[in-house]
């Protein structure tokens, strides 16, 4: 069907010997069997301009042969995912969501910290880690006493994306200064280091991150349930049984009482429906056992 509403006015100037409606057809069947994401015909000068480099970088040519490089080199094909990836997002993004994890979730979740009992949290899809950071510092507060306890207690904050090149920017830690300018400014003070145009997330807001590659449709290698999980901006992308199967492999994720936050233009529906009720915008919460 793809190749049938496939956009050749946007292909002007482009030999289909280079690159055809096939080749699109082709590229998006093997992003969305991996990586779940849906690239519709209108992508089609999108997939064009992102893949073109990694075309002539590979020697191949056209982009029938890039295609069957992909089918067989998981590297390649990871390199061409991550090529086609929007990575849009910005600190404090959806105030809202870390305004109701500073009211409703942070209370318990702080002590529990001082109880010496694991508090865990999840930014599924963190990108080049703006949405991390405002989890983290979020958890650690305006109160920097405080914040170190939670910083020294069994305290984990797990941040995956299926792109290397974004989770690298995200655990370096360090942005230009005005784009921390949305945080509220109690914790930009207490947390985060400037150096000259730069700001840097202060080293004990780091230590409480593990950085992981992760794709979100594969195996999760996850060995305790989460307080609350963060995957916001992600489900755009998929089709509604892959958005349904995703928020319902997040629910199994929680605890009882757990709090999922999705993004605003994204839904719960599905299976997923009998294990959690809508407690704010785009905010839910895993039932009690």
């Amino acid at each position: 069907m793809l190749a049938e509403t496939f956009d050749t006015g946007a292909m002007s100037g482009i030999s289909p010997g280079i690159y055809s409606p096939a080749d699109f057809a082709a590229i998006s069947g093997i992003v969305h069997e991996t990586a779940g994401i849906v690239l519709p015909p209108t992508k089609s000068m999108l997939v064009y301009s992102r893949l073109a480099p990694l075309v002539r970088g590979t020697g191949t040519a056209t982009f029938a042969a890039y295609v069957e490089l992909i089918r067989r080199d998981k590297r390649e094909r990871t390199r061409a995912i991550e090529a086609l990836t929007t990575n849009h997002t910005f600190f404090y993004r959806e105030a809202h969501h870390f305004e109701h994890f500073t009211a409703e979730a942070r209370p318990e979740l702080v002590r529990m910290a001082r109880a010496g009992q694991p508090v865990r949290l999840w930014s599924a899809g963190c990108s080049s880690g703006e949405e991390t950071w405002s989890l983290v510092l979020s958890l650690l507060g305006t109160d920097r006493a405080e914040g170190r306890q939670i910083a020294q207690s069994d305290t984990l904050v797990l941040a995956t994306d299926l792109a290397s090149h974004v989770l690298a920017r995200a655990e370096a830690a360090t942005y230009p200064a005005g784009e921390l300018d949305a945080l509220p400014a109690p914790l930009r003070e207490g947390w985060v280091e400037r150096a000259g145009s730069d700001a840097r997330i202060a080293a004990e807001a780091r230590g409480l991150v593990r950085f992981r590659l992760l794709n979100l449709l594969g195996q999760w290698p996850l060995s305790r349930p989460f307080d609350a999980i963060f995957c916001r901006n992600v489900m755009i992308y998929f089709d509604l049984p892959t958005k349904e199967r995703l928020v319902s492999r997040l629910a199994d994720q929680l605890k009882p009482g757990g709090f999922l936050y999705i993004g605003h233009s994204e839904r719960v529906s599905g299976p997923a429906e009998r294990d959690l009720d809508q407690v704010g915008p785009t905010i839910y919460q895993r039932r009690a056992a």
